[in-house]
């Protein structure tokens, strides 16, 4: 009772604190640990409060200490992801809610934290699956951290157009499309960055809101950059940076 009613304080006290990201983050990992130190207390108090468990002490106190060390050796990657979560959650590299990329064993990676708890933290990708990270991993390797301060993202759209195409009127409608397209708040320019055996490119650089805004404003300025201009736009490719 006690450990729950622990769990539910700290999700109220999140929620008050707005439902932040470092709140759910700490609220979270704060309750596990809790509430395993609620049980070791409760037991601790169990065995005093029984009369044929106190001349069990002394033996039990040694039997503790050694099964403690064989429990250190056979658990020690646990434990080191249980000090990678409170170092997570002391230094704060990444909070609940936050979007990130990682190195997995299916190559780069990118998604939401879902959940920081005692040993993993678990990202939630754009088609929905889970990844499941041990901590200790995640403060050893290089991740990226998409939105710690400012969630913008730069797109970059490449238009490959022919080289009897006007130049100036090929960046002219697509500086239109990308300032008229809900998802970008500013447009940074439309260059030319190559000259390649089948065009021109250029290249549309736009701010956008989040990650998922440029993944919308992607597909939506390629189909009206072709409707637009059918003939002219020769090979379409994209790119983020």
């Amino acid at each position: 009772l006690i450990a729950r009613t622990v769990k539910i304080a700290l999700r109220r006290s999140a929620r008050q604190h707005g439902d932040s990201g470092a709140a759910r983050s700490g609220a979270t990992f704060i309750a596990q640990l809790a509430q395993v130190g609620i049980y070791l207390v409760a037991l601790t108090l169990y065995a005093h409060i029984i009369p044929s468990l106190r001349h069990l002490g002394t033996p039990l106190l040694a039997s503790v200490g050694v099964l403690s060390v064989v429990l250190g050796i056979a658990a020690q990657h646990t434990l080191g992801n249980l000090a990678a979560g409170v170092a997570i959650l002391l230094y704060h590299p990444f909070r609940v809610g936050d979007q990130i990329q990682v190195t997995a064993p299916t190559g780069l990676e990118m998604g939401f934290v879902e959940s920081l708890t005692l040993v993993y933290t678990i990202l939630r990708t754009y088609d929905n699956r889970r990844i499941v990270i041990p901590n200790s991993l995640m403060t050893t390797q290089i991740s990226i951290n998409l939105s710690a301060v400012d969630a913008r993202v730069v797109a970059s759209i490449s238009f490959t157009i022919s080289y009897r195409a006007d130049i100036d009127r090929a960046r002219a409608v697509l500086l239109e499309l990308a300032a008229a397209h809900p998802g970008v708040l500013e447009v940074i320019g439309c260059p030319v960055t190559e000259l390649g055996p089948s065009g021109v490119r250029l290249s549309l650089r736009a701010w956008c809101p989040t990650m998922d805004a440029t993944y919308q404003g992607q597909f939506d300025l390629l189909e009206q950059a072709k409707a637009r201009w059918p003939h002219l736009v020769i090979v379409l490719m994209t790119a983020y940076a």
